[in-house]
This record gives C-alpha cells, sequence and structure tokens, in this order.
C-alpha cells in the first residue's frame, strides 16, 4: 500500500512538473521568437487590398503593413511572409509552418477552438458582385437558384453555405479566378468583401458591380498558436496602440481609400456582437 500510495504520488507531482513546463513554454513563444530574430506570417498574397504582390514582387497590402508594423512593436526584427490559402491557416498554425496569420481572418467560434486570435485591427463588408448587364439581381433573395463563386476556406464561403441554402455554391482556390468566372459568365455572382472585389474590379478593368445591402460584416484578427498567450499579448497591445495613434486608420487611407474609417468600424462591428 506504502509504495502504491508512493507511486501515485510521485506521478502526481511528474504532472505537475509536465504542467509547469507546458505553461513556461507557451509563455515562451515571444521570448523565443525574439530569440529567433523572425516571426514568420502566413498571408494569401493574392487577396488585394489586403495582401498582394506588388511590381517589385513583394508581399504588400493593408495586412501586410500591419504585420510589419506589429512584428516592430513587439520587438521581432525581421519578418518572413509565406504564401498559403485561407483553408490552410488554421492547419499551417498547429503544425508549426508559420507564427501568425494576419489575411483578413475572421475570428469564428469554430476557429477558436483550434487556434488563438488578437484583438480585431480589420472589418469589412461583404456584397453580392456581378456584371454590369446583369439585371435580374438586386438582393440576397435573387440568389435563389443562381450560381455562388466564392474563395475556399474563407468565411464568406461558410457564411454563404449556410445562408444561401437554395443556391449552387461553387468554391475557388485563389481569389482571382473566381471574379475572372464570373467576368466570363461562368457563373452568376461573387460573394466578396467590398473592399477586395472593386480592388480587383477597378485593376483589372472589368465590368462588374456591387449590388444590394451587405450580406454580413466581419471582423479580422491575427491568429496564433492555442497557448501563445505572451505573443497574444504583445501583439494585443501593439493593436490597441496603433488603434490610439492613428497607424490604422493612415494604412486604410493607404490600402483601403480615404473615405473609410477603419478603427471607427471596428468599435461598430464589436458593439454589434
Amino acid at each position: 500500500m506504502k509504495t502504491i500510495t508512493g507511486i501515485r504520488y510521485a506521478l502526481s507531482l511528474l504532472a505537475l512538473v509536465l504542467a509547469g513546463t507546458s505553461h513556461a513554454q507557451a509563455e515562451d513563444s515571444l521570448a523565443s521568437l525574439k530569440q529567433r530574430g523572425e516571426i514568420r506570417i502566413a498571408n494569401t498574397q493574392s487577396s488585394p487590398p489586403w495582401s498582394f504582390i506588388d511590381e517589385q514582387n513583394a508581399p504588400t497590402g493593408y495586412d501586410v503593413a500591419v504585420a510589419n508594423e506589429v512584428a516592430k512593436r513587439i520587438g521581432v526584427p525581421k519578418v518572413i511572409f509565406i504564401a498559403d490559402s485561407f483553408k490552410n491557416f488554421v492547419e499551417g498554425l498547429k503544425t508549426d509552418k508559420y507564427d501568425l496569420v494576419m489575411n483578413d481572418l475572421t475570428p469564428t467560434p469554430e476557429r477558436a477552438l483550434q487556434v488563438d486570435f488578437s484583438e480585431p485591427y480589420g472589418v469589412e463588408e461583404f456584397r453580392i458582385f456581378l456584371l454590369d448587364k446583369n439585371t435580374d439581381i438586386h438582393e440576397r433573395e435573387d440568389l435563389a437558384g443562381k450560381s455562388v463563386g466564392v474563395t475556399a476556406g474563407t468565411s464568406n464561403e461558410s457564411w454563404s453555405r449556410k445562408h444561401l441554402t437554395q443556391s449552387d455554391i461553387r468554391t475557388y482556390e485563389n481569389g482571382g479566378l473566381v471574379f475572372n468566372d464570373l467576368a466570363n459568365g461562368r457563373i452568376d455572382v461573387v460573394i466578396s468583401s467590398w473592399f477586395g472585389g472593386e480592388k480587383y474590379r477597378v485593376a483589372n478593368n472589368l465590368p462588374l458591380k456591387a449590388v444590394g445591402a451587405p450580406l454580413t460584416y466581419q471582423l479580422s484578427a491575427a491568429a496564433m498558436r492555442k497557448g501563445s498567450d505572451s505573443l497574444k499579448a504583445a501583439v494585443n497591445k501593439a493593436i490597441a496602440e496603433m488603434v490610439a495613434d492613428g497607424t490604422l486608420d493612415a494604412y486604410t487611407r493607404q490600402f483601403i481609400g480615404p473615405d473609410y474609417q477603419m478603427t471607427a468600424d471596428i468599435k461598430k462591428a464589436l458593439a454589434e456582437e
């Protein structure tokens, strides 16, 4: 009996030590990045105005600018951007392919079960895009029986599958491809952020328009592996500073346009939750 009791006591001590070690490792998430001197941040590099490739073949956009500034403010001197698709972001974090995801990623309850999210640093409206010559579709109610293009793995895909149950939902790996198919008449509409759709329409001179009221109103935040507590705290602090000193609104004017007030709309979206 004493031997069994002793073994149980020893196992209890070991469990406490292991738990303490695990917690310490989680709390070292920021320290390890500082020691490494670099942070790996994922984005699609194909979803303007959030992330895309510029004329110098370098990542740019609102999320890229915010990511670079966050890295600077948390004390990590080098950012390595890794291109990936929305559908891979959560698994990429879980398998240590990158340290953060910063690309218009919505902190949904389903995603929050698998990864941690920072405070929001972006928000946008999702709209119906269609050909200029299309006069049959005006609102969400008109989408029954229509083919709807969405980018695979995005929150607009999950929203469309949940709310447009009478539509033919078609997924695309690349945000550009879905708009090309819309322009070529292969699908009836695209569900996209107003910013992303307008940017793509103008850049490619496509005969498209957005119609109807916003379908949904979604926040975006930085995602990281579960238990990255010190990294999450540092990122939250950086975002709060960028809201207070006007940095987020400055990046908004640079990459999205002068008429959109990012931080004001983040507050409105949070108030509606």
